[in-house]
């Protein structure tokens, strides 16, 4: 329910098919006195889709930070007003950001309807760690910026994701292929929730033959991600070793090693094994 006094309220929308809107951004859409929305005939189309007729206004890179005092004013006024960007979930590589820390200094409660996320949705498809992750937003127009962005992420993050374009898909798997070697295991997710969606595996070079295996593959919003670093075979993180030692002092080896497997994802024989050598032991 929409509060007493005015509040920013950061709407999910759908990222393609519209039925992926819930129930609580319809009624929180209905009720808000403003929509701030990214663009407003985009908008404009999900909400004639919806029969919303709320008033809105443009918030978008160029004018967020003069546009959001007047939003602010509407909210302290007792006025709540919903923000939506073109598709998902505003502010992640969309506008928003300035907005919503400009509410909290002004004390505008801000309230989160959560929903649609591309990144989330391609990456729970993707088959790749999911415990981990480093989300790096939209890659860099040129080639060597994209290399020097992708060779900044450290290493341990995790399943690393980008959103990239279609026109620069095909530069940037090479790229990925410069800072990664070619043997890395990608996923290519485009068109998520569309009528042409598709999740592609492979290597950069497998996912190159694919997309120009048929010109029709190579548009629409694309969502790169990158396998984690495969860790050499034996390679124990000095993380994993910490835990393992703590649980030696307590508990039976082979019961030691098989709960330090359990917590990292290890495998349990490697730590066992590893064990057996601090205790200078054989099997």
């Amino acid at each position: 329910m929409i509060t007493e006094t005015g509040s920013l309220y950061v709407v999910a929308t759908p990222i393609g098919n519209l039925d992926d809107i819930s129930q609580r951004a319809i009624s929180t859409l209905q009720q808000v006195q403003w929509i701030a929305a990214e663009d407003t005939r985009h908008t404009g189309r999900l909400l004639q889709h919806l029969s919303i007729t709320a008033r809105t206004i443009a918030l978008h890179d160029h004018n967020e930070k003069h546009r959001a005092a007047s939003i602010i004013d509407k909210c302290l006024a007792g006025e709540s007003v919903a923000l939506v960007s073109d598709a998902g979930t505003p502010l992640i590589s969309d506008p928003g950001y300035s907005l919503v820390r400009q509410c909290r200094a002004a004390g505008v409660r801000v309230i989160p309807i959560p929903g649609p996320c591309a990144l989330i949705t391609a990456l729970c498809a993707a088959g790749l760690p999911t415990d981990k992750f480093h989300f790096i937003g939209f890659l860099l127009p040129k080639s060597l910026q994209r290399q020097a962005q992708l060779a900044a992420v450290p290493n341990g993050v995790g399943t690393i994701i980008c959103y990239d374009t279609a026109r620069r898909i095909k530069a940037t798997l090479q790229d990925v292929t410069e800072v990664f070697g070619p043997e890395r295991e990608l996923v290519l997710a485009k068109e998520l929730t569309k009528t042409f969606e598709h999740i592609e595996y492979g290597t950069a070079a497998q996912i190159t033959a694919w997309l120009e295996h048929d010109p029709q593959r190579c548009q629409g919003e694309m969502v790169l991600m990158i396998a984690p670093t495969p860790k050499p075979d034996g390679d124990v993180s000095e993380t994993v070793q910490k835990t393992l030692q703590l649980l030696l002092a307590e508990l039976p080896l082979k019961k030691a090693a098989a709960l330090t497997a359990q917590i990292h994802d290890e495998k349990k024989n490697a730590l066992y094994k590893l064990a057996l050598q601090w205790a200078g032991t054989e099997e």
